[in-house]
């Protein structure tokens, strides 16, 4: 998709700090080509308690302070980014451009656009329904990060990336599940390059190493070799806990299957469902062959619509 550049504008990315969502709106103002700052900002009370319903912010609401100079364009995602986003549109006498990303749980008319995943309920006129999560990745990122780890690059084709989440509200890996991927991955034609994360647990990782030890697996120590991983890889395989991870395998248009995990949510199986229904995901049995679909690009479809609603 090839979007025309946003020049001389000045945009704010405002996040709680979580970095799944913080990357989300980065993401856009990548795709937009704009330079962007970073506000990470904490509510006080009671606005930390009652937000986004209270409303009537003042400067003070936050921590750090918003204040002016007022960028031309606004980029948020996070609970709390909602009560700033609904500000800075106030202060700056509705010249600030505000996007949220993300179902904001109050009517969208507060924003200048609201773009969120097919899994969220929120439409509207000025609502932009994304197939997945937007994230960072582009042909150009992945083409750079092909040769960031020569001993990954190094590895026979076919390469097989793993990228396995875990235990989470919604989902639990257990050490049964573990150990029948492993089998199952074992039985792979190709190379294996693996990432745990934080939420696969020790016992886990364990298993994964004592099962698959000619596998790569990345033990957290030194760079990440996460992008490098989706560029080199023919294949993809990624637990159905992480929406963030399964949206950016399916934007690198490779084959991609999904581990299913004990447990489930309504609205994430219906991302998984709607991503299998467009023929971008498939779910992993065991048997991995090729297939093609055109990749997602949901973050620049949302940078497109900010440029079409700023003109």
């Amino acid at each position: 998709m090839n979007i025309r550049k946003i020049e001389n504008q000045t945009c704010w990315v405002v996040s709680e700090g979580i970095a799944g969502t913080e990357n989300q709106c980065i993401a856009v103002a990548e795709a937009l080509g704009v330079s962007f700052e970073i506000k990470r900002i904490t509510l006080r009370e009671p606005w930390k308690s009652l937000s986004p319903y209270l409303g009537f912010e003042q400067a003070w609401s936050f921590s750090p302070a918003l204040c002016p100079p007022w960028p031309d364009l606004v980029i948020a995602s996070g609970r709390k980014s909602i009560a700033a986003s609904r500000y800075i549109k106030r202060a700056s006498g509705g010249k600030a451009f505000t996007l949220q990303i993300q179902d904001p749980r109050i009517d969208p008319a507060a924003f200048d656009l609201v773009a969120v995943p097919y899994h969220d309920p929120t439409r509207g006129e000025n609502v932009i329904v994304t197939d997945a999560a937007p994230n960072r990745i582009t042909p150009e990122k992945l083409i750079g990060a092909r040769d960031s780890f020569p001993e990954l690059s190094a590895l026979p084709a076919p390469r097989i990336a793993v990228l396995i989440g875990g235990s989470s509200k919604a989902y639990t890996l257990t050490p049964e599940i573990m150990r029948k991927l492993c089998a199952q991955l074992g039985d792979v034609n190709g190379s294996l390059m693996i990432t745990p994360s934080r939420r696969t647990g020790a016992d886990n990782v364990k298993i994964l190493k004592d099962s698959l030890p000619g596998a790569y697996i990345y033990d957290g120590n030194g760079d990440n070799p996460y992008f490098a991983m989706l560029a080199l890889a023919d294949i993809i395989l990624v637990t159905a806990d992480s929406t963030s991870m399964i949206s950016d395998a399916c934007s690198t248009g490779k084959p991609v299957y999904m581990i299913g995990l004990e447990g489930g949510h309504p609205r994430i199986d219906a991302l998984h469902n709607h991503l299998i229904d467009l023929g971008v995901l498939r779910r992993f049995d065991g048997d991995l062959e090729t297939y093609s679909y055109e990749a997602l690009q949901d973050a620049q479809k949302i940078a497109q619509a900010i440029i079409e609603r700023m003109k």
